[in-house]
């Protein structure tokens, strides 16, 4: 009985997390006038609370069709989170992998104070750097360019943070094998580490893209012109009058981060595990 209870509890809480989404979803088939009705007391900021279907009384695909076929801005966006994205990535990768191996396994002088500091950076928000990142930036002529959003990213501590997690846990035993067959420091890493940390190298990178996917702040901080703007900057861009359109971008920004997060569950439950022991 106890557990049919605690299912029962569980299905609850997963139907009140999910149901925002299925509201987006809903309201992606529904025709301009029927959102409107419902969200009118939004709309006009008027009294009265608003309603919604579970169902739209006549499903519609035009939101679909003039969002796929006739937003060139939409597509333009959505290539520069793409390429915001994947940059930061691949920069994650050529510079936080190796800082993060050499942190765990390599004699450093000064190496727990480095770690440290890593620590005490990865806690600061961005609102807290965010005026010593712009001043950097403008010295350095990147403002108004996906420079500005992909090198701060880059050399962010989180990932490192992550991976570290990982790499303490290749046992010494190995890498003292791999030295006494004539491996250096560098073919240690490419063949021993990288292998045994690939599950904190995956959480790494599937964390990190759920996170810069969805960046506001930086943008907004950081870029001037609106073709440079990324997807994210997009929806709230989109008049409340025109819901149906904004539930439907939603949908299809939502849809790569769903993919990324299905391919990589069991990766990204291993970071959370692993970000989540600081102490």
């Amino acid at each position: 009985m106890g557990r049919k209870l605690t299912y029962i509890f569980l299905f609850l809480l997963a139907l009140i997390v999910c149901y925002p989404f299925v509201f987006i979803l809903t309201g992606s088939f529904m025709s301009g006038a029927e959102a409107k009705a419902y969200l009118l007391p939004m709309i006009t900021g008027g009294d009265g609370y608003v309603n919604w279907r579970l169902i739209p009384m006549m499903p519609t695909l035009k939101h679909y069709v003039e969002l796929l076929l006739d937003s060139p801005e939409f597509f333009s966006m959505f290539w520069n989170s793409f390429k915001i994205v994947g940059c930061i990535l691949a920069g994650q990768l050529l510079a936080g992998v190796p800082a993060a191996w050499a942190l765990a396994k390599l004699k450093l002088p000064f190496k727990k104070l480095i770690f440290m500091i890593y620590i005490i950076l990865m806690m600061m928000p961005f609102q807290v750097t965010m005026l010593s990142n712009y001043l950097v930036l403008d010295q350095l002529k990147l403002l108004d360019t996906h420079a500005a959003i992909i090198l701060p990213a880059v050399f962010s501590t989180f990932p490192v943070f992550i991976m570290h997690r990982f790499f303490v846990s290749v046992p010494d035993g190995i890498i003292e094998a791999a030295k006494i067959d004539g491996a250096g420091d560098i073919m240690t890493f490419l063949y021993v580490g990288v292998p045994l940390g690939s599950s904190g190298i995956i959480s790494a990178v599937i964390l990190s893209f759920l996170e810069y996917w969805n960046l506001i702040e930086q943008p907004l901080a950081f870029l001037k012109t609106k073709s440079l703007w990324p997807l994210s900057l997009y929806l709230p861009n989109i008049s409340i009058e025109r819901s149906g359109f904004a539930f439907t971008a939603s949908v299809i920004a939502f849809i790569p981060a769903l993919l990324v997060f299905l391919s990589g569950q069991d990766y990204l439950e291993k970071g959370i595990v692993a970000s989540a022991l600081k102490g």
